[in-house]
C-alpha cells in the first residue's frame, strides 16, 4: 500500500519530510482494503481519534467494524464546546515543536466499558515520532471517568497507525505503553 503514498519534503518546516495519506481516500478499492485491515487492527470498542486525519480513518469503523461503538475525537483548542469540567488538555511534543490538543470526559464515558475500565485503540494516520500519541495516552491513563455515579479508568490497549515512518523509532518509545499497529511501515 506505501505505493500509493505521496511526499513533500520540507513541510511544515524545513527537515521534514510530510508523508501524505489522502491518496488512500481517491481510490475506493484501496480505501475499502485500507478500512479493513484497521478495522482488524482496532481490537477496543472505543477508538481515540486525534485530528484532523485520524478522524477520517475512525468514522468509518463504526459501520465497517461491528467491534467498534465510540469515536472520542481528539481536537485543537477551541474546536470542541464543553462543559465545566469536562475537557481535558493535553501537552504533546511533536517532530516539529510542541502543541495542545484535547478531548472531553463525555466523549468517553458514551462508550463502553469493559469492567472498571474504558479500553481505548488511539488510531492516527502517521507514527512519526510518536510525541502525540504518547502524550495523549499518558494523560488518558491518569484520568478517570464517572457514568452513573461509577468511576472507571480508563486503559491504552494499542495504538494503530495507518503510516509509520520506522527510522524515527515512534513504535519503541509507544511500546512501553502498548502494543503498536501499522498499516505500512515506510
Amino acid at each position: 500500500m506505501k505505493e500509493v503514498l505521496k511526499y513533500y519534503r520540507d513541510f511544515p518546516k524545513e527537515g521534514i519530510v510530510f508523508v501524505d495519506i489522502i491518496p488512500f481516500m481517491q481510490n475506493k478499492a484501496v480505501f475499502k482494503e485500507l478500512m479493513g485491515r484497521v478495522g482488524e487492527a482496532c481490537t477496543t470498542p472505543n477508538i481515540i481519534a486525534p485530528e484532523a486525519r485520524g478522524f477520517l480513518f475512525a468514522a468509518p469503523l463504526l459501520t465497517e467494524c461491528d467491534r467498534v461503538e465510540n469515536i472520542v475525537p481528539v481536537r485543537k483548542s477551541g474546536k470542541l464546546p464543553f462543559a465545566e469540567g469536562d475537557l481535558h488538555e493535553v501537552l504533546i511534543e511533536k517532530e516539529y515543536g510542541c502543541d495542545k490538543l484535547y478531548y472531553r470526559l463525555s466523549d468517553i464515558a458514551a462508550g463502553k466499558p469493559n469492567g472498571d475500565l474504558f479500553e481505548v485503540t488511539i488510531l492516527d494516520d502517521v507514527l512519526a515520532t510518536g510525541g502525540t500519541a504518547e502524550g495523549l495516552a499518558q494523560s488518558l491513563e491518569r484520568t478517570h471517568v464517572v457514568v452513573e455515579g461509577k468511576e472507571y479508568g480508563i486503559k491504552v490497549r494499542e495504538f494503530v497507525f495507518i503510516v509509520e515512518i520506522e527510522e524515527l523509532g515512534g513504535a519503541q518509545r509507544l511500546e512501553r505503553i502498548a502494543p503498536v499497529r501499522s498499516i505500512t511501515k515506510i
